[in-house]
């Protein structure tokens, strides 16, 4: 009886499909009948019902993040978030999303606490608390309203409503109302000072609805001949004229002329404003990186290269690279100088929060006899940046101090996220530079990863007769349990591009590279280009594992001249 009840609920839902057969494959020692009872009622599942339940399952797991941006956010996110939010595809993406959407709005970023987020929440419970009636409080126009903008400087309550003396600019006069309230803010940003904004209870429920329409509060409105305004009264004006009105009211003719506050487009544009969410504060302030230079500009190579560190940090190493012959030199104490400031920003996608600015100054220094030899050179710069695995927007604004030329480069920035049960890797680095640094300097210094100096050739261009280094750095590679080295082989390939004619080949043993152990292996060798003939070539590496069979093939393309 136990084994068919348990048959049975493991239809329900793929999770708990997964633990019921985890149970039935612990029950090995129950009788063969029971078992077999047990497989009649568990009936194969068709093609249809899989993805129905796989769909299901999928909405069942969208389910916070949907609550998320249709609940917790719904009034503070900003279309271009909502827009940006609903295009991400993993749940990580969703997570780093929310992560930054905060953090955007934190106004002391430095510390722990998020001041913003925790008012935030602390008013979704207030509006709950107070401002429900029939539906949650944070769905009403007044929960909305305190969720956005927070408390008001001031509360009028009318919960009974009752008698009411109109002010001038509603024509004055005596009425009797449905229960309302006004809520007063000294000032809203984006919206102005003194703003007040009217609630209105008209069904007697206790569902107060926001409104631009001051009448909509009057209970006598209509019936003839009573609440009548002080014009009215005094036979200047009939009540039959409040219907005629086109500004979107019943009022009667202001007793003192029309003040700006009561201005249909006033009213209106207050109106619309405050359905909108409120703009993030603290906006970006670098202009230079939110213009489009289109004149002026000075050419620069730019190259983003990924070094992981921990599963949670990966050392981000940003190159810049300029042509001494594109800067401009200047006489000052018998030295020819050239001069280049860099302004680099790392934000998220949306461009709402500075992950990590940096800025530098490039100087070129050539005496003047060899100021030809030196324009023919190349200044290079690079910034390492510890980051998030992520997807980023990378800016790099760089200024001819000397000639005032400018150059603005942008790109998307994909850091990689290492998986601790496969085979993970660094940027294959093809270098010009590639040397053992002394202790002293390890982990420290441009060009520098842990103990060497990886110097990456921007471009990928070398000339026939220079040498070029192969940097790699791979991870989580399985290990001999008594050597405690990786078990697997690298192949390194230079094929001719377009025909994909093998040039070279070469085989290494991973647990003979120095220094290899199980949790990482670091690669790098230098490569004779003195038999390549001028043209375009791919070096592409395999790297195997053996043990867990799992196989690596960075890759990268170069041209020799």
């Amino acid at each position: 009886m136990n084994a068919t009840r348990l048959s049975i609920s493991c239809v329900s839902s793929g999770l708990v499909l997964a633990l019921c057969l985890l149970a039935q494959d612990q029950s090995g020692d129950q009788p063969k009948k029971t078992q077999q009872r047990r497989e009649t009622v568990a009936k194969p599942l068709t093609e249809k019902q899989k993805r129905k339940r796989e769909e299901k399952l999928r909405k069942e797991l969208e389910t916070p993040y949907r609550k998320w941006l249709n609940e917790d956010v719904a009034y503070i996110i900003t279309d271009e978030e909502r827009a940006a939010f609903k295009k991400l595809q993993t749940d990580e993406e969703r997570e780093q999303f929310i992560e930054q959407f905060w953090l955007r709005r934190d106004p002391t970023p430095d510390t722990v606490e998020n001041e913003f987020k925790e008012e935030h929440y602390r008013r979704i419970a207030y509006a709950n608390e107070h401002y429900a009636s029939g539906i949650p409080g944070w769905k009403t126009d007044r929960g909305r309203i305190y969720i956005t903008f927070g408390p008001p400087d001031e509360i009028e309550s009318h919960p009974s409503g009752g008698t009411y003396e109109r002010p001038p600019e509603e024509g004055g006069g005596e009425t009797s109302t449905f229960p309302f309230e006004q809520w007063r803010y000294r000032y809203i940003e984006d919206i102005g000072t003194n703003i007040v904004i009217e609630f209105v209870d008209p069904t007697m429920s206790g569902e107060y609805r926001m409104t631009s329409d001051p009448s909509e509060k009057d209970a006598l409105l209509y019936v003839p001949g009573a609440g009548l305004t002080m014009m009215e009264q005094l036979g200047l004006s009939d009540k039959t004229a409040r219907f005629n009105r086109t500004d979107g009211t019943h009022l009667g003719v202001p007793f003192g002329g029309e003040t700006e506050s009561m201005n249909e487009f006033n009213r209106i544009e207050q109106f619309a404003k405050l359905q909108k969410p409120p703009a993030v504060k603290f906006k970006d302030l670098e202009a230079a990186v939110d213009s489009h230079i289109s004149y002026n500009i000075l050419p620069m190579q730019v190259r983003v290269d990924y070094v992981p560190i921990t599963d949670a940090s990966v050392m981000t190493y940003v190159t810049v690279q300029f042509e001494n012959k594109d800067l401009q030199f200047q006489s000052k104490e018998g030295v020819q100088k050239a001069v280049v400031n860099i302004f680099g920003r790392i934000t998220t996608m949306t461009r709402r929060r500075a992950v990590s600015p940096f800025e530098d100054t490039v100087t070129v220094d050539a005496p003047t006899e060899m100021l030809q030899d030196y324009a023919k050179r190349k200044s290079i710069y690079q910034k390492s940046v510890p980051l998030p695995p992520g997807t980023y927007r990378l800016n790099v604004v760089a200024k001819d101090v000397v000639a005032g030329n400018m150059n603005n480069y942008e790109v998307a920035i994909h850091v990689p996220r290492l998986d601790p049960d496969k085979i993970g890797q660094s940027t294959l680095i093809l270098a010009d530079q590639l040397e053992k640094v002394p202790a002293r300097s390890i982990g420290t210094g441009q060009f520098v990863i842990g103990g060497s100096k990886v110097r990456p050739r921007v471009g990928e261009v070398f000339k026939h007769d220079e040498k070029m280094g192969i940097y790699l750095k791979l991870f989580n590679l399985s290990a001999d349990e008594t050597t405690h080295k990786p078990v697997g082989q690298v192949e390194f390939e230079v094929l001719k591009k377009g025909s994909n004619e093998k040039i070279a080949d070469l085989t290494e043993d991973l647990s003979q590279l120095e220094d290899a152990s199980g949790s990482q292996v670091t690669i790098q060798k230098y490569f004779n280009l003195n038999s390549l003939a001028p043209g375009q070539y791919t070096i592409r590496l395999k790297v195997t594992d053996k043990l867990r069979n799992q196989v690596l093939t960075p890759s990268a393309d170069f041209t020799v001249t």
